[in-house]
């Protein structure tokens, strides 16, 4: 397939970036105010409703144009959007009446990445997951440990793999360039980060950049030929880790509450698992390699209409870098497909326009 499906782009440039936000200049609209015909999905904020079509398309294993018209997206034309209609409106029934309005039962509860819902028992596979099914990453519900005896040794070996609180806390500005693998094609890819919460990735395609940012105060989207897309408030919170030159040292300010999971592999690694807690937001978790202290892997989850998308972000190519060690290479899973991006060349506290933050409004763009 060689177009890349438009929602897999949108959630690929928000993982890439920042993919944080803050509210867009208007004031905030819902989705009936936003959006013509929209009839089940009615007073969401408009900024929840691409990231809910990413968890439904997830959901089934299909794209936009198996139930929208392409090109005119409000049309009732295809059956598909009717029964998806209906099957929300059941979904939102059943987590009401059994579960006491909690997001018990997704689309993914029957479909598991199919587009009909599957009725029986899946073969299991040699590696022990099941056909068509994705192996487990994470569950929000995990329980652990939160003593801090236990927590804080983690995150100090952490830190001094890094080089230090201090080394960490002198990196005030970054640039990164490098190549970004998105569905099997590569492009160039530039990354410029500013303390304390600014950062800006420009990925130049055949048919112009494609930017993701964020400024401090508000998060875009943009991608050649499409209208800017202000990001969501979720997607904002779950992704702020990203913007955070000092991450590491913040994570106790950050989570309210850190426990301490049970231990897993990655790629043969023993690694030790943390979760981050705050109160009325979904977890993340920090898987930490055992042996050199550096962080391998973050999952995180982001809110929408009918459940929660999941992120999960692997490091690895970890290099001096002015003096703090940094990832040169990470790659991005998402329940659609992932992409991987090589940092080729880094610099540290070395200047940064000011202009690249601005907002499509402040800039002149549209």
């Amino acid at each position: 397939m060689n177009r890349i499906p438009q929602l897999f782009l949108f959630a690929t440039l928000a993982a890439i970036g920042v993919a944080q936000n803050g509210p867009s200049p208007a004031a905030p609209k819902t989705t009936d105010q936003a959006f013509k015909n929209i009839q089940t999905l009615k007073g969401i904020p408009a900024d929840q409703l691409v990231p809910t079509m990413q968890f439904i398309t997830a959901s089934l294993g299909v794209e936009c144009e198996y139930c929208h018209v392409e090109g005119a997206f409000d049309k009732d034309d295809k059956k598909t959007k009717q029964t998806a209609r209906k099957m929300m409106e059941m979904m939102f029934a059943i987590d009401k009446g059994n579960f006491e309005g909690r997001r018990a039962v997704t689309c993914y509860t029957c479909h598991r990445g199919n587009a009909r819902p599957v009725a029986i028992p899946l073969i299991a596979m040699a590696d022990g997951g099941k056909r068509g099914v994705p192996i487990k990453v994470a569950v929000p519900e995990d329980q652990g440990t939160s003593v801090p005896a236990v927590v804080d040794p983690i995150l100090e070996k952490y830190i001094a793999a890094l080089g230090g609180p201090t080394a960490v806390q002198k990196v005030t500005s970054r640039i990164e360039k490098g190549t970004a693998d998105l569905a099997g094609k590569q492009f160039p890819i530039d990354i410029y980060s500013q303390a304390p919460a600014k950062r800006v990735s420009v990925m130049h395609m055949p048919n112009g950049d494609s930017i993701t940012a964020y400024n401090g105060t508000v998060g875009w989207l943009s991608v050649p030929g499409r209208p800017t897309q202000w990001m969501s408030a979720s997607d904002a919170d779950a992704s702020r880790l990203d913007a955070d030159l000092e991450l590491p040292l913040h994570m106790r300010r950050i989570f309210n509450e850190m426990r301490v999971m049970a231990s897993e592999k990655i790629d043969g690694r023993d690694v030790d698992v943390l979760q981050g807690l705050r109160p009325d937001k979904p977890p993340v978790k920090f898987y930490f390699d055992r042996e050199s202290g550096l962080l391998l892997r973050m999952v995180r989850y982001t809110e929408t209409a009918v459940g929660l998308n999941l992120t999960q972000i692997d490091y690895a190519d970890y290099r001096d870098s002015g003096g703090v060690k940094i990832p040169y290479r990470w790659t991005v899973a998402r329940p659609r497909g992932q992409f991987t991006i090589q940092v080729e060349s880094a610099q540290q506290n070395v200047p940064v326009d000011e202009q690249k933050f601005a907002p499509p409004a402040a800039s002149g763009q549209k």
